[in-house]
């Protein structure tokens, strides 16, 4: 591809509502060092342009490790019998929120395995605590729920929902989620859109059986969903998985997908994923940065627990205490931007928030 092709694609990809996957492909496959740097500095611009220069904070808190389902990919699957299970009590997460709070960040995310036995009340009241203690958006990752669970917590003062499609092609989700509903997967983001919700997803780059064309529908999916937030981690092989024996995922390929779906979405929140800074020694969180992501995740979930949240093996900052405060502020240092304290809501919040009024009223209560 000659670099006068590459500037058109780009332009392409940027201009179209819906960009072609064939156009997305082309550009995932280039290999010149020269040429992906040019697209991870046009997918800087554009989030510049769109986003600004601040890094926004939220603060994460996995507060359970239990979980039912036995993805391919995950250590927290239920066949996973060396892991050992948590889950925070009400007052270790209460805890949580009000250090995240103490040290100026306006997001909570709370994030779990899909955990049979999350009482969905006692979620709703942690969810209402929060909000009346702290002013913070509250961010729920907890998987697949009913609708009247989602509105549920909804009601109680939930703000936002990341749910991950890890892949849009329903062959290849169903070859790594056993015993899962690609199509519930929809119904579940339908649902969180229909009750006010913002609402992320995103995708694992590096999955056995992924090819070039279906990141790029992934691309696709993302800028027709008009998601709020878009997460891409980069696959890390976990030695009680069924994947155990895979090689890991591509930094460079992952940072591409990252610049090509900031080209695509444009005004969507993207983290630098923790997965991206512990696949190797150099943390690939700060190209990420510099490659469209807007967003860093500071673990502040419990040190006795943190390391039991074992997802994939080599996470970051497993150790450090105030949720890697101190990292970040030095990571902003070496790419010249500064932390965003403010809450960060969707670019959308308008017509999101006027379709929740509109709706809720309609929802059954449990």
């Amino acid at each position: 591809m000659t670099d006068a092709d590459l500037d058109i694609l780009l332009q392409q990809v940027y201009e179209d509502d819906q960009p072609t996957v064939e156009d997305l492909a082309a550009l995932l496959a280039v290999e010149d060092e020269e040429q992906m740097q040019a697209i991870f500095t046009f997918a800087d611009d554009v989030r510049r342009q769109h986003m600004g220069d601040g890094i926004l904070l939220r603060g994460l808190v996995e507060f359970s490790s239990h979980c039912r389902n036995t993805c391919a990919y995950c250590g927290l699957n239920r066949n996973n019998t060396h892991v050992q299970r948590y889950r925070l009590s009400s007052d270790e997460l209460l805890g949580c929120a009000a250090l995240i709070a103490s040290h100026g960040i306006k997001t909570i995310v709370l994030q779990s395995g899909e955990d049979n036995g999350l009482d969905a009340n006692w979620l709703a009241e942690m969810i209402t605590e929060v909000k009346a203690r702290h002013d913070m958006a509250v961010t729920l990752c907890v998987g697949e729920r009913s609708t009247e669970e989602y509105a549920l917590w909804r009601q109680a003062g939930a703000d936002r929902y990341l749910l991950k499609i890890e892949t849009s092609d329903e062959e290849l989700y169903g070859s790594l989620h056993p015993g899962m509903s690609f199509w519930n997967r929809l119904r579940c983001l339908d649902d969180l859109r229909m009750l006010g919700y913002q609402v992320g997803s995103g995708c694992l780059v590096g999955l056995k059986g992924q090819t070039l064309a279906s990141l790029a529908r992934d691309i696709v999916f993302f800028a027709e969903r008009r998601l709020d937030m878009t997460g891409i981690g980069v696959f890390i092989p976990h030695a009680m998985t069924a994947m155990h024996d895979q090689p890991h995922g591509n930094v460079a390929l992952t940072l591409k997908v990252v610049a090509l779906t900031r080209i695509a979405v444009k005004d969507a929140h993207m983290p630098a994923t923790t997965a991206l800074g512990s696949i190797s020694l150099e943390d690939a969180r700060i190209a990420a940065l510099q490659a469209g992501a807007n967003v860093l995740m500071p673990n502040y979930t419990p040190l006795p627990y943190r390391r039991l949240y074992d997802i994939y093996p080599g996470k970051r900052c497993l150790a450090e205490t105030c949720g890697c405060d101190s990292y970040s502020d030095s990571m902003m240092k070496t790419i010249g931007r500064a932390i965003d304290y403010s809450r960060g809501d969707s670019l959308r919040m308008p017509r999101t928030r006027t379709f929740s009024e509109r709706v809720t009223a309609q929802i059954p209560k449990l």
